[in-house]
C-alpha cells in the first residue's frame, strides 16, 4: 500500500449514482458466484457498492481502499459498526495482506486511472492462485463526452482494448459483454448533445427504478451486441512464468499503452 499525496475526488456523479440501487443490485448479482470470502473494493468512493457486497452472506472481509480526502471520513462513518469491514486511506499499490485476496472488485474505476495497466498488474499480484478480477468500466468511446470529462476518465473502453489489457497482465477471461444498452443514449444526449458536466439524482432514479428491473431481466436471457457498459470476471493466471525477461517485455510491448514491467 502506498499512501497517496493529498487528494480530493472532484466528480459530482457519486451522490446521483447512490440512487441506482437496482443497478448495483444487478451488478453485484453478476460478481456474486466469483466474490469468494476475501474481497477488496478498490475506489470505493461513498460505500455504495459496498453496501451492496455485504448483502452477500458468505464475504467475510471486505477491503475498501480509496484515496480520496474528502470520501474516507463518509466511509469510516458509514461502515462504523460493521465488522467486516476494513477501510484503507490511499492508492491501491500491491497492498500488502497477510493472506491475498479471493477477488478483488473495481467499479467504473480503472478509466479514473492513467496508467490502467499498472493497475490489473498490481490486482494479479495481490490476488491468491485462480483468485478472481471483477471489473465494470465505461464502454464506447465514440460516446465518450463532457460528462466522462467532468468526472475524470481517461477512456471508455471497447471488448478489445480491454481483453488486451487483462491478457497482458495475466488474466483469463471468462466474461467480458456489454451492460446496460438503454443507457447508451441517455449518456450520448447527456454528455455530447446536451453537453451536461454532471448527473441529475431524480433521472438516474427514475431510470433506476422505471427501466434496470425489466432491462436486467432481459439482458440476463439476451447478451446485447453493445452497451454503456462492459462487465468482466477474469480469473488470476500465469501467462509469463517459466518466460524469459524478453518474452514478458514483449508480451507487454505489444499491447498499445501497455507500460512495460516497473523494476523491484
Amino acid at each position: 500500500m502506498v499512501e497517496s499525496a493529498s487528494f480530493a475526488y472532484g466528480g459530482t456523479e457519486l451522490s446521483a449514482l447512490a440512487e441506482a440501487q437496482n443497478y448495483y443490485r444487478w451488478v453485484v448479482g453478476q460478481f456474486a458466484p466469483f466474490l469468494g470470502k476475501r474481497v477488496i473494493e478498490v475506489g470505493a468512493g461513498i460505500g455504495t457498492f459496498a453496501r451492496s457486497l455485504l448483502n452477500q452472506n458468505a464475504l467475510s472481509e471486505l477491503v475498501l481502499v480509496e484515496p480520496g480526502d474528502n470520501l474516507v471520513p463518509l466511509l469510516r462513518r458509514r461502515f462504523a459498526g460493521e465488522s467486516r469491514v476494513k477501510i484503507v486511506h490511499g492508492c491501491f499499490e500491491r497492498l500488502a495482506m497477510p493472506t491475498r485476496a479471493d477477488s478483488i472488485v473495481l467499479v467504473n474505476v480503472l478509466e479514473h486511472i492513467a496508467e490502467d495497466q499498472a493497475l490489473l498488474d498490481d490486482a494479479h499480484e495481490v490476488l491468491k492462485p485462480d483468485g478472481m478480477l471483477l471489473l465494470l468500466v465505461p464502454a464506447l468511446p465514440r460516446i465518450y463526452g463532457t460528462l466522462d470529462q467532468a468526472f475524470g476518465h481517461y477512456r471508455r473502453y471497447t471488448k478489445t482494448s480491454l481483453a488486451s489489457k487483462l491478457s497482458a497482465a495475466g488474466f483469463e477471461i471468462i466474461r467480458l459483454s456489454y451492460l446496460n444498452c438503454l443507457g447508451i443514449t441517455g449518456w450520448f444526449l447527456t454528455g455530447r448533445v446536451l453537453r451536461s458536466t454532471t448527473l441529475k439524482p431524480r433521472y438516474v432514479r427514475l431510470y433506476d427504478r422505471g427501466i434496470i428491473p425489466w432491462l436486467s431481466r432481459l439482458e440476463t436471457r439476451w447478451e446485447p451486441p453493445f452497451g454503456q457498459s462492459l462487465l468482466a470476471i477474469a480469473r488470476k493466471r500465469d501467462t509469463t512464468k517459466g518466460a524469459s525477461f524478453e518474452d514478458r517485455q514483449a508480451l507487454r510491448a505489444s499491447v498499445p499503452g501497455c507500460p512495460l514491467p516497473r523494476p523491484g
